[in-house]
């Protein structure tokens, strides 16, 4: 019997401002720290420039161009049947340098464009505050999270365009995949702590002090922020957005377990904890001491992160990995690196695929906090080619897409409260981890590559229609 998605159920896809916007710096948008990423691929990390050399290549700056073509993208989706549009809101476009007193109009008034071209077709913008961007200003004065003085900062970004768009957003998001902030690559990314730094993204150094004081400082933000949406805008549904990194014990020795729970705790566990149930968890101290963690943790704080409990938990999910205490043969992941599964195929870049373990995540998720969940990202990224006649054949990517719509109908059925599910990349676009347009994910292909060349032509593929049939149905058919 097939499992009936729920009445209601959000259908859609999900994207960032950074890798797909372009317009990098139009209408007084200032300088985002994803514009000084270079394009890379998997055998050559991304490089980062201090300064923006006019002679090299930058595939942030015009990602796909939604800027100029947002109407016709929002059509696209409507026509695949979204009701939902994860999106993100650049800080730069808002806030030029992050530092001034008076916000961007024009920036503003773009976003009021977007989301009133998507409230005509009926399609609920899912609003991502912070994703893997900040005014490249902060990273200069302050080293991103690294320093306080962000917190102040980000909550007038925040009070700006909750007021501003109060009327046209219900459902927001505080940092995307805010747990990415305890590596190295979170480092580059998610808290932006690059000051000074230029070369390879992959020789990015940071310190375990450097990363849980920043994730502090977000924690801080988002508790503040969060409980300005309760107070002022009781109409708001506030989230959280971790990186669901599942990874099971390599093998079935204990210490292969143990090893495996306390890689959970740090990568899957830790962040939410303190965003869901609003204190820090109780293996955290424990933590912090073997890593020589001091946290500098200023009167008020804790009750800035009590107040701002989250109303629902959303997460990204790609892929699972294995974890233990005996040499492994490791595979390529996203942000995080695991010990190959003997069980699972993966793409063409080397990220496993489990379905059954998205079923897995959502019974764990649940479980722990009982409140409702949303996949807000989920996808792969794969070489597609453009046919003589146009056209654009992607089985695997269809496969992909029903294996895991239909491991979320069987968590439904287990009894998890999942309200919305939004494709990562229903259209394509540039690749966070190495820059690349090859790496495509979308529903929609666009005529854009790695070279910077590309006539930003949008064309259906196959999945577009599989997706539309899923959706149409609330999941009932399309996925024999």
């Amino acid at each position: 019997m097939a499992v009936v998605f729920p009445e209601g159920f959000y259908w859609g896809g999900a994207t960032a401002a950074n890798q797909f916007e372009g317009a990098w710096d139009v209408d007084g948008r200032g300088p985002s720290v994803d514009d000084h990423f270079m394009g890379g691929s998997v055998e050559k990390p991304r490089e980062i420039t201090l300064d923006i050399d006019p002679n090299k290549l930058y595939p942030n700056h015009d990602g796909i161009d939604f800027y100029h073509h947002y109407k016709e993208d929002i059509a696209l989706f409507a026509e695949m049947g979204f009701n939902m549009f994860r999106m993100s809101i650049s800080w730069s476009r808002i806030y030029p340098t992050g530092m001034e007193d008076e916000p961007n109009e024009a920036g503003l008034a773009f976003y009021d464009k977007v989301f009133d071209e998507l409230a005509k077709y009926g399609i609920e913008p899912l609003v991502t505050l912070s994703h893997y961007e900040m005014p490249y200003a902060l990273v200069e004065k302050y080293n991103g999270w690294e320093s306080r003085e962000l917190i102040a900062l980000f909550e007038k970004y925040c009070a700006t365009v909750f007021e501003r768009y109060k009327d046209k957003v219900t459902y927001w998001l505080t940092f995307n995949e805010i747990n990415c902030g305890t590596s190295a690559m979170g480092a580059l990314f998610e808290t932006s702590m690059i000051q000074g730094f230029e070369g390879p993204a992959s020789k990015v150094v940071v310190t375990p002090q450097q990363c849980y004081q920043a994730l502090h400082h977000q924690f801080v933000a988002s508790g503040r922020v969060v409980r300005l949406a309760h107070e002022k805008y009781p109409q708001f549904k506030m989230g959280n957005m971790d990186c669901f990194i599942l990874s099971y014990p390599a093998t079935c020795d204990p210490a292969d377990v143990l090893a495996n729970l306390k890689e959970m705790d740090r990568m899957n566990w830790y962040c939410s904890d303190v965003q869901v149930r609003g204190a820090y968890p109780y293996y955290a101290k424990r933590y912090w001491r073997e890593n020589g963690i001091e946290l500098k943790v200023e009167d008020g704080d804790m009750q800035d992160i009590a107040d701002g409990k989250v109303d629902f938990y959303t997460f990204s999910y790609y892929m699972s990995g294995t974890v233990g205490t005996h040499e492994v043969e490791m595979m390529q992941g996203n942000m995080a690196m695991g010990g190959k599964n003997p069980y699972l195929e993966a793409t063409d870049w080397g990220w496993q695929i489990d379905p059954t373990g998205l079923r897995v995540a959502l019974n764990e998720i649940y479980a722990r906090y009982e409140i409702p969940l949303m996949v807000v990202e989920n996808g792969m990224g794969a070489f597609d080619t453009v046919e003589e006649d146009g056209s654009i054949h992607d089985p695997y990517r269809i496969d992909y897409l029903k294996r895991h719509v239909k491991a979320m109908g069987e968590a439904i059925d287990d009894g998890v409260d999942l309200i919305g599910y939004t494709w990562w990349g229903p259209i394509d676009l540039v690749s966070a981890g190495t820059g690349e347009m090859r790496k495509r994910y979308g529903f929609i292909y666009v005529d854009k590559h790695d070279d910077g060349t590309g006539t930003y032509e949008r064309r259906r593929k196959d999945s577009f229609f599989a997706y539309q049939k899923i959706i149409k149905s609330n999941g009932a058919e399309g996925l024999e």
